[in-house]
């Protein structure tokens, strides 16, 4: 490829630790640097990058380039609108550090801060508030784009000139063209605590019973669930942003109510020739996860890091299922075909796949984005080693219930579902691709993802 950028070739992998393949990977510091990158660039040739948090490999592109956007990291906080102006290399664990002393929070997180702001609109990232207030692109307002062919556009979501463009971005992972700036909305807060109610629940009915009769009560909802436990027992964890009057009748040790300084507790070891997790080392965690929560707690404080980003708290924490990685199941089926959590957590014991992070949401009404994941009903995320004997198969049989269901998978999540079931379960798919091709007319933008996808 024809380009002034200095290109180093490298492995690369998802957060599972799957699939590696090699690519040129560039680092570019300005947006001319890639427009004229993408005006020389060959077919099916190139992709964007972030943080690499995507499990599977929407971020690779076997033997073309990479455009690593770490340099695009500029944040412009607006405090009289309640806006952010952010680059798309820009991390949410930046955009806390500046915001959240400042009196606002992000209006969507997914599990991990450290994703970019490209990333978070290419995924359309969801949270524990998607039941409330939708996903990430539900709170963007413009979104500055590079086309296939090197051409700089201002994407809005109510502008009729570039409504269908911004949706088609909003979860098209990143096969619409370089996302390089956006600018969202925020969520004014007074303290950055939040006030958290936990529940244990001895079965997976009682437990989603709950969830639906919260649904109108709290802002945040999130379950983790025992996937070895037959019954489902899980612990219900719901909450909103404190106000100043409960941080001042539970004082913190900050005179500040506005502090925010995240850390990560330890590193996660690099030679785990198995990996730590089993069934035995995922059932004594489970039992000891389920007997530390409060059979029922209201009003506690916590912080936004154990609340919304408890696993940034162990660095490189995918290590422990050693080499031969892991791989996130994460599916959504309406209201009508709740029963297919249940069978989901079955069919994973019955193997003997044990998944010690298994987490259970629910979505409320999903946007115009043909390729966003979320719709109205239960998503449930399981992580599971890649090398389970009998995995694959298993998830083939369940992707089907799923699709059988009206459901579908999240592609920031997938490393394995088929281009059939792929464009069985994304009705949206052939809208996509006629406003992909207005996009990109050379189809330059691919990846490996799309590529087993037939996107």
């Amino acid at each position: 490829m024809t380009s002034s950028l200095p290109a180093k070739e490298q492995t690369l992998t998802g957060w599972g630790c799957t699939d590696a393949t090699t690519a040129e990977v560039v680092q570019p510091e300005r947006l001319d640097q890639i427009s004229h990158l993408l005006q020389n660039a060959p077919p099916r040739s190139v992709i964007s990058r972030g943080l690499g948090r995507a499990y599977g490999n929407p971020a690779q592109c076997e033997a073309g380039t990479v455009i690593d956007l770490a340099q695009l990291n500029h944040i412009q906080l607006d405090t009289e609108s309640g806006t952010l102006l952010a680059g798309s290399g820009a991390s949410l664990d930046s955009i806390l550090q500046v915001i959240v002393p400042a009196g606002f929070f992000l209006p969507v997180t997914p599990g991990t801060r450290f994703v970019t702001v490209g990333g978070a609109i290419a995924a359309d990232v969801h949270g524990k508030n998607h039941h409330r207030e939708g996903s990430f692109a539900s709170h963007v307002l413009e979104v500055k784009l590079l086309d296939g062919e090197g051409h700089e556009r201002l994407l809005r979501p109510n502008d009729p000139n570039s409504s269908a463009a911004f949706w088609a971005t909003c979860g098209g992972m990143g096969l619409t063209g370089v996302i390089v700036e956006a600018r969202f909305e925020l969520i004014p807060i007074t303290t950055s605590l939040i006030s958290v109610d936990t529940q244990r629940y001895g079965d997976l009915e009682s437990l989603m019973t709950a969830m639906v009769e919260g649904d109108d009560r709290y802002r945040y909802s999130v379950a983790w669930v025992d996937s070895l436990h037959g019954p489902g027992r899980g612990v219900l964890t719901r909450g909103d942003h404190a106000n100043l009057d409960q941080w001042n009748d539970q004082k913190s040790t900050s005179e500040n109510p506005l502090f925010y300084d995240p850390k990560a507790l330890g590193t996660a070891p690099s030679l785990l020739p198995g990996g730590l997790l089993n069934n035995w080392t995922v059932r004594a965690f489970n039992e000891a996860w389920f007997r530390k929560a409060p059979r029922r707690r209201e009003g506690e404080l916590q912080a936004i890091t154990p609340f919304f980003h408890p696993l940034d708290g162990v660095n490189n924490w995918n290590r422990i299922y050693g080499p031969s990685g892991f791989l996130q199941y994460q599916f959504v089926v309406p209201d009508s075909a709740g029963d297919l959590v249940g069978r989901c957590l079955a069919a994973l014991r019955k193997i003997g796949a044990p998944s010690f992070l298994t987490v259970l949401k629910r979505f409320g009404e999903g946007n115009q984005g043909p390729l966003s994941f979320p719709m109205p009903g239960w998503t449930l995320a399981a992580d599971v080693p890649a090398a389970v004997p009998g995995l694959m198969e298993t998830l083939d049989e369940l992707d089907q219930l799923v699709a059988d269901a009206g459901g579908r998978l999240y592609l920031a999540k997938d490393s394995r579902q088929s281009a059939t079931m792929f464009a069985r379960s994304y009705p949206g798919l052939e809208a996509w691709r006629r406003e992909r091709d207005q996009l990109d007319p050379r189809h330059v933008f691919e990846s490996d993802l799309s590529r087993r996808l037939a996107i």
